[in-house]
């Protein structure tokens, strides 16, 4: 009876993995004698074959879940149209009461036939034997056999927990439950006096904008947080998720962050294996340092997942990888907002230092659109990380919000953007020292504010001159500034290098001027080299390091970056 309640309870199977030929456990998890053992999974199909019964009850309990997920998102107008026909009186409303309890009781009987179905199973009885063992004891074996299921992540036991490093449990300057610092928007009316009149004046815009936020506003910005979006997904995940387990002998864990969401990861690991470019090669002046492991944490866009997303890209390129869902996409758990996003983001880091074993400086973040506001936000807080590579991103969400709504509501979206939804990935980006690539998309349709074909109003552009204004603001001035918005206009490679050579670059003289600089003052930013030069040396100096922080990608925004245009970050 016990294994009938485990049936009934337990979650949803959809595959068990071809087993792999290396079985490679964490080391950081000790052996213990205590391990299910399981047959081997080879004699099995590697999708997992429902009996009748658990299908059936199954697809009936899916469909009464997309229900409730389109009664969900359309109750307010429900509910505004049965009070209007006078519905909601108590003698409407009790007999529904009825009819909803009737009908939860039935979906509770099929939630029962589903768990017999499941009882005379016995790849499911095995697989619920296994995660009751994992859940008892985690250990290496254990969660060796876990792995070969893909199943409801609900149910998946905690890899990681943030609080794990043992810095953190005896620092008080890590995150708090509260969540991990955030740069905070300067007030929108400065020099108003913050007296409780004014408070309560501001207090409608406020309610207003909270409810924007947390309705419309944040299913715009991250659609992948839409149930019926995700359902619709499911069948591309799952065959994503056993790509990178079954071929590339990738590894899922669950993390546990600090405001209690759990995010979905999956570590692709290339260190020891004969492919050159999952080693890092530093180059200075010529000299070559030893190989260092390197891996690629990636960061996906607002409907990107890590079964189909950016990391396809580092993968190809031969890098050891490390993905992970935004909070309330697939696997991952809680609402996409900044600071639940920056919370994830650090536990992320986290595990890769602490349980994967890679030193920050052998930590590469790559992230594509929106992905980039916890790529500069892992940059600015954990400043030792090797590079950092933004494609297709912004500087700020303001511009790029107020192109989508009426004009009219100007002041509520710049209001509800700054307190809410604030990704000023710019800011963040400043705070970074390191060195930066931004891959422009030339026919990019999202981040630009007009029209695709109007390059100048993609937000990279900004992105750029706001890094490099910060960096090298005396290079920056007004020659040197006009001179990289006309190189930024160039729409092919053609005028692009026509710009460059009608200024006559001298890469090694600008080469020279930055390491003397850097040799003499130090590498940290903001420089003010560029300050007793000649106007003609500004523009050589400002066109030089846009070339060299900036390359233009000629294609649209969801197009898959090839692996050959994923290139290393410049640095002297």
């Amino acid at each position: 009876m016990a294994k009938l309640l485990s049936c009934v309870l337990g979650p949803r199977l959809y595959k068990i993995y071809r087993e792999r030929d290396s079985e490679r456990a964490p080391a950081s998890v000790p052996e213990t004698p205590t391990a299910v053992t399981a047959p081997h999974s080879s004699s099995w199909d590697t999708y997992y074959q429902p009996r009748a019964l658990e299908k059936h009850a199954d697809s009936i309990l899916a469909l009464a879940s997309v229900f409730w997920s389109i009664s969900y998102y359309s109750s307010p107008f429900a509910f505004f149209y049965l009070y209007r026909k006078g519905y909601l009186s108590l003698s409407k409303v009790v007999p529904f009461s009825h009819y909803a309890g009737t009908l939860l009781l039935l979906l509770a009987g099929v939630a029962c036939l589903r768990g017999i179905g499941r009882w005379t199973n016995p790849q499911y009885r095995q697989f619920i034997t296994i995660l009751e063992a994992t859940h008892r004891n985690q250990s290496s074996e254990n969660k060796r056999q876990l792995a070969n299921y893909n199943f409801d992540f609900r149910s998946w036991p905690v890899d990681f927990h943030w609080e794990e490093p043992s810095s953190r449990k005896e620092s008080r300057g890590g995150p708090s439950r509260r969540g991990v610092a955030l740069l905070r928007p300067e007030p929108l009316h400065r020099g108003t006096a913050d007296t409780l009149l004014n408070r309560v004046k501001k207090l409608p815009c406020q309610i207003t904008s909270y409810l924007v936020a947390h309705t419309l506003g944040r299913r715009m910005l991250y659609p992948g947080s839409v149930y019926l979006l995700q359902k619709a997904l499911m069948p591309v995940l799952l065959q994503g998720q056993a790509r990178l387990v079954e071929e590339c002998n990738g590894r899922r864990a669950k993390l546990l962050a600090c405001d209690g969401n759990e995010i979905d990861t999956m570590f692709v690991d290339r260190r020891g294996t004969a492919e050159p470019q999952g080693q890092k090669l530093e180059m200075k002046l010529g000299h070559r340092k030893p190989f260092l492991d390197l891996t690629v944490i990636c960061c996906e866009g607002n409907a990107g997942f890590y079964e189909v997303g950016c990391v396809s890209t580092p993968l190809e390129a031969g890098y050891s990888v490390l993905g992970w869902n935004h909070p309330g996409f697939a696997g991952s758990t809680g609402v996409p907002f900044p600071q639940n996003e920056a919370n994830a983001m650090d536990v992320v880091v986290q595990f890769a230092i602490h349980r994967l074993g890679f030193q920050p400086q052998d930590i590469i973040i790559y992230a594509w659109s929106i992905g980039g506001f916890t790529a500069t936000w892992a940059a600015m807080s954990y400043p030792d990380v090797s590079a950092m590579i933004l494609d297709a991103s912004f500087d700020d969400l303001v511009p790029l919000a107020l192109k989508v709504m009426p004009d009219s509501w100007r002041g509520l979206v710049t209001r509800t953007v700054r307190q809410h939804l604030n990704l000023n990935n710019a800011e963040q980006l400043c705070r970074y020292q390191g060195p930066v690539l931004l891959i422009r998309r030339t026919k990019d349709e999202i981040i630009t504010t007009t029209v695709p074909e109007d390059i100048m109003s993609n937000r990279g552009n900004d992105l750029l001159l706001k890094l490099l204004q910060h960096r090298y603001p005396r290079v920056m001035a007004e020659e040197g500034l006009r001179v990289v918005r006309q190189w930024l206009e160039a729409s092919s490679q053609l005028e692009e290098a026509s710009i460059y050579s009608r200024w006559e670059v001298e890469e090694d003289w600008c080469l020279s001027v930055l390491r003397s600089y850097q040799a003499e003052h130090g590498p940290d930013f903001p420089w003010s080299v560029g300050e007793d030069m000649s106007a003609d040396g500004r523009r050589q100096l400002a066109l030089f390091l846009a070339r060299k922080h900036l390359h233009n990608f000629e294609a649209t925004h969801c197009t898959p970056l090839p692996a050959q245009n994923f290139q290393m970050p410049w640095h002297l």
